[in-house]
């Protein structure tokens, strides 16, 4: 295997329908919610704890290099709700995350802007700040005070100009001394503008010239450093992944050869190449971990080097089993031609067929 991905953590994700119910929970106990002690807050401290742990051997959560939070669940009938609801769990990542940053994670700009501030804010810590012989809490405290840059998802070409001039934006008087936001970005490679690749989808050129465009702008306009960009190509489930036009390429296809693309070129081959990759098993009878270590590792050798995943499963460090690499390999080579297509339908098949008898 190849050196260890960047792992950004997703178990804090309203669309989770366990961590959903607890976010509500914290939702209905009122002002004292994020600092009274519940169970409710206990669970998501734990979620918190146990992704930012350091790896060990015997340990299977821990080892995440962002810990993401996405609440646009609750902002679906009142975006405010989930800008407040992004200010706390933003604090709560700084207070018992062991110094790793959160992922500001949503398609709202104004819930990704709160959580950006809010990561920097740290005016109500110091004056929460203990004397040197008031031990209990201490460690949580210290623990808030390592302020390590963010990571913003998403930025599309359509936000760079609202999002990217946050990066020199300064902190208001009286938070903690006016440094600016500092911060990595996770760039959406999707535009408004219609498609014109084959099949009605974006090809590898298009999403290529896109990542060109958002980091021109970010390095030469705003003055991000090339390894503060990452590059989203998006996955697609493979059980769908069907062309129904001939000499039209599979979805994977264009993520990976996207992905080998970006990190061709000289000028962009310090940028990263991130995938949500969970998406890819959505409606799989079975052997979705699986799959996803296998998606992983064929994603590698195009040159993906950073995941959204639950930090349990290691993606990239446990080899896939061999059979599940080919069945990727497969789509990762659909790339129009009948011959190809063709295998990847059959390995999709017999995966199914297997699959189901095995969980009835």
């Amino acid at each position: 295997m190849k050196k260890p991905l960047i792992v950004i953590g997703e178990s804090i994700h309203a669309s989770i329908p366990k961590t959903a119910e607890v976010m509500r929970q914290l939702v209905e106990l009122g002002l004292d919610a994020y600092t009274a002690r519940s169970e409710s807050l206990d669970y998501i401290k734990n979620l918190i704890e146990s992704q930012a742990a350091r790896p060990e051997p015997g340990r299977r959560a821990g080892g995440a290099d962002y810990i993401a939070v996405n609440l646009d669940a609750f902002g679906e009938d009142d975006p405010k709700t989930a800008i407040n609801m992004m200010r706390e769990y933003v604090k709560l990542v700084r207070k018992w995350g062991n110094g790793v940053p959160v992922c500001i994670d949503s398609s709202d700009d104004d819930v990704l802007k709160a959580g950006l501030k809010e990561w920097y804010n740290t005016s109500e810590d110091r004056g929460q700040k203990p004397a040197l012989s008031e031990v209990e809490g201490t460690e949580d405290r210290l623990r808030s005070s390592i302020i390590s840059s963010p990571l913003i998802n998403s930025v599309k070409i359509y936000t760079i100009d609202k999002m990217l001039p946050l990066k020199k934006a300064r902190l208001p008087r009286g938070s903690s001394g006016g440094q600016d936001f500092d911060f990595a970005f996770i760039g959406l490679l999707m535009s408004e503008d219609k498609p014109e690749g084959p099949g009605g989808s974006h090809s590898v050129d298009e999403l290529y010239s896109l990542a060109q465009q958002i980091f021109d702008a970010a390095v030469g306009k705003y003055g991000f450093k090339p390894d503060e960009i990452y590059f989203d190509s998006t996955v697609f489930p493979l059980a769908i992944d069907m062309p129904m036009t001939p000499g039209v390429s599979g979805y994977t296809y264009r993520t990976f050869e996207t992905i080998k693309k970006i990190k061709s070129d000289p000028k962009m081959k310090a940028a990263h190449c991130v995938l949500g990759v969970s998406n890819c098993v959505r409606d799989l009878p079975g052997r979705k971990i699986g799959v996803c270590r296998a998606y992983v590792a064929k994603a590698m050798e195009y040159g993906l080097d950073a995941v959204i995943a639950n930090v349990e499963h290691h993606y990239g460090s446990v080899e896939p089993a061999g059979e599940l690499l080919e069945l990727v390999d497969a789509y990762a080579k659909m790339d129009g031609s009948t011959e190809k297509t063709n295998k990847a339908m059959e390995l999709m098949s017999k995966f199914c067929q297997e699959n189901r008898k095995q969980t009835k």
